[in-house]
């Protein structure tokens, strides 16, 4: 039996289907009987199959600015270098 950490590690493979049939049973096996990695997979699952179905959305161009400013001001606390 898989732990829930090795269920997460795997989720996004078990998503998209990109798995070979011996590990994708072990995480069937393991989302049936934990209740909390259900709830992770159902509630992931759903947030991908909403984003799939919408369209691009264009930035304005004053909220580009603003978030790019944040970032920066962000990196910079971090000290982060560029």
């Amino acid at each position: 039996m898989l732990t829930c950490k090795e269920f997460l590690q795997e989720l996004n493979q078990y998503l998209d289907e990109d798995i070979d049939a011996e590990l994708r049973a072990k995480l069937e096996a393991h989302v049936n009987n934990c209740p909390n990695c259900f709830v992770i997979f159902d509630t992931t699952r759903r947030t991908v199959q909403v984003y799939k179905g919408m369209e691009p959305q264009v930035m304005p161009n004053d909220v580009h600015a603003r978030l790019m400013s944040a970032l920066e001001r962000r990196r910079r606390a971090r000290g982060c270098q560029a």
